[in-house]
């Protein structure tokens, strides 16, 4: 692609983006190619889709090893290619995946040291990473080969994308000294741009003419080459500042003419990005760190472009790693209450809900804290105008269990045993609770983790967080077995979510469970049970599931009244156990006990369930 935005190379681009076309795609296995749009439609509703979320440098490469150990810690590359992803669509699709989330993948620095394996640390924002192909000369024809076959496999594709920052492209002078990171200062530092071999130049206190700039050299394209687009006051500070080495833009730079030129040249490139490669969805990498009125109209004019070249729901979700609902929703939907009426991303990451699921699902914190999120998530969303149905609130959250970020995987079996069930437990509320489910590669696979967390000697405590948990998956024996027992439960999971809209569009209801068919209440306790419904129209499906390691739970659980009758059935859809049969709904007195143990009389439909340890069912009507 051109060195410069105003190019008209760049102009052809985006005009060829929104004249419609076909194109043939050979899929290994099939008989014929499959005829596809350009650009790919986007789906109705991506409630109907989950997203299985995989790093680009780590998830496969068919032509050689991994460069280091598997898994263990590893900040250098270990060889991942768009052609590894490409070789296990087939793999990902039958796991009932809908969507495919990439790691960045637009050039980083290509000078040792060999960091920034992950991608986000971009120094080229219109050029493929070259280290991504076969060979360097590969990198973006099998980039484009990749997205059009997964679009031939109904699989969509998202890119992550990162506008608060680009690459290591310079260091700073303090004193005469040379630092790749230093902490903030009150006033911008004297920078050293860095040369193609990632060296900073003590004659490049800014960038020479873009001619003579080589291209691995800098920052690009052209247009981004002015020390003022930068922050340049190290990191930390009031103003979030750089992420370590990672360089801050100066997104509420304005020009003498009130124009914003660091958020227009950032609009313009990824507006090329999605006409050039036909991705669906991007994932902002740091959004909450963005200036929210740079994240708002980056995002209203992403999907503007989109809206204009036939992509009428792509799809924009943001990484604001917060546990304030608030702080979410200050950059998710639209705010009617704002007087600019824009709309910000589609969607969140949903780490609060992260932070929560996890502990209780291995029963080391009670089930009402699963609830308390939804509960104070609407609170939140109906003050800012956010969500205007119950059901509605499924669209602004991406849920996920484990990233890239964690320094651990949901299943971390310290200390031995089989841990498979409980983690099937957490994918199937995962899947069943309202949002959008993410899963991080290698769950199916059973991954836990790098080595150094088992350590004979390990303590966190002393020893800190290990690295973070980003493991070679090819590297692993039988890497992408389908038959593994994880593999083939998540895929019963994905069957009955795409068979129920209710688990993709429903409302949401925390239901009360009872042991002795006469006392309901949440349950409070440790290992506890969770029990919720999804209801859509005259539709009920129920999820229950006992968190406890060693006790079976034996009782009832609250259904609706209105919907069903004594003699409605239900049947067990799921069971990472197994289980199967059909229950009928009773009636009848019941006691029913708040969150903080006031009871009141009362009289209510509930169905009857046995659960052995770790067990979640999915039930739904007969």
């Amino acid at each position: 692609m051109s060195s410069l935005l105003s190019d008209l190379n760049v102009a052809d681009i985006l005009v060829t983006a929104s004249q419609p076309s076909t194109v043939q795609v050979a899929v290994p296995g099939w008989g014929q190619p499959k005829t596809i749009m350009k650009p790919f439609p986007s789906p109705t509703d991506w409630r109907d889709k989950w997203i299985y979320f995989l790093m680009v440098d780590r998830f496969n490469n068919p032509a050689a090893a991994p460069q280091y150990q598997w898994d263990c810690c590893a900040d250098n590359r270990q060889g991942g290619t768009f052609e590894g992803i490409r070789h296990q669509l087939g793999y990902i699709r039958d796991l009932g995946a809908g969507a495919i989330w990439l790691t960045p993948v637009l050039k980083n620095r290509q000078s040792p040291p060999e960091g920034s394996h992950h991608g986000y640390g971009i120094m080229d924002f219109l050029t493929i990473d070259p280290r991504f192909g076969t060979t360097p000369g590969q990198a973006e024809a099998e980039f484009i080969r990749l997205i059009d076959e997964a679009h031939a496999r109904d699989l969509y594709v998202v890119l992550d994308v990162v506008i608060n920052h680009a690459g290591d492209i310079f260091g700073y002078d303090v004193n005469g000294q040379i630092w790749d990171s230093v902490d903030w200062n009150q006033a911008p530092r004297t920078i050293h741009w860095r040369d193609q071999n990632g060296q900073a130049r003590s004659d490049w206190t800014a960038l020479p003419a873009a001619a003579s700039v080589p291209a691995d050299a800098g920052v690009w394209p052209a247009e981004f080459q002015y020390n003022e687009w930068f922050r340049r006051q190290g990191k930390g500070g009031p103003i979030q500042g750089d992420f370590d080495t990672l360089k801050e833009f100066k997104t509420e730079f304005t020009d003498n003419y009130g124009d914003k030129p660091v958020w227009n040249l950032l609009i313009q490139a990824y507006q090329c990005v999605i006409a050039k490669y036909d991705v669906d969805a991007f994932r902002i990498d740091t959004l909450k760190h963005v200036e929210r009125d740079c994240a708002l109209t980056f995002c209203n004019a992403i999907r503007e472009f989109a809206l204009s070249i036939g992509k009428k729901n792509f799809f924009i979700f943001g990484e604001n790693k917060s546990d304030d609902e608030a702080v979410l929703a200050e950059y998710t939907g639209r705010y009617t209450s704002d007087e600019a009426g824009r709309t910000g991303a589609d969607a969140s990451l949903d780490f609060p809900l992260q932070w929560r699921l996890g502990p209780v699902v291995k029963g080391l914190a009670p089930p009402t804290c699963v609830e308390d999120v939804f509960n104070l998530r609407k609170k939140v969303q109906q003050a800012k105008h956010v969500v205007s149905s119950h059901g509605e609130a499924s669209r602004f959250f991406v849920t996920f269990l484990d990233n890239h970020d964690d320094h651990s995987r949901f299943l971390y079996p310290r200390g031995g045993g089989d841990y498979s069930r409980q983690l099937t437990l957490a994918v199937g509320c995962l899947f069943g609770l309202q949002g959008i489910p993410c899963l991080y590669y290698g769950t199916e696979q059973g991954l836990q983790g790098t080595q150094e967390l088992y350590a004979a000697n390990y303590d966190p405590g002393k020893h800190g967080k290990p690295e973070h948990v980003r493991e070679a998956l090819w590297g692993k024996a039988n890497a992408f077995d389908k038959n593994h027992n994880l593999y083939r439960e998540i895929s019963k999971i994905s069957g009955v979510r795409e068979r129920e809209a209710a688990l993709r569009y429903g409302r949401q209801y925390f239901r009360q469970v009872s042991g002795n068919d006469v006392d309901f209440g949440f349950s409070k306790g440790n290992g506890g049970v969770i029990a919720f419904s999804r209801i859509l129209n005259r539709r009920e499906v129920l999820v229950v599931a006992n968190t406890n390691v060693a006790s079976e739970f034996s009782g009832w659980a609250v259904v609706d009244s209105r919907l069903h009758q004594d003699t409605s059935r239900f049947r067990v859809a799921y069971s990472n156990c197994g289980t199967a049969g059909e229950g009928i709904v009773t009636s009848g007195y019941a006691r029913f006990y708040d969150r903080d143990n006031n009871a009141s009389d009362g009289w209510a439909r509930r169905l009857y369930v046995k659960l052995a340890p770790m067990e979640i069912q999915i039930i739904t009507q007969a």
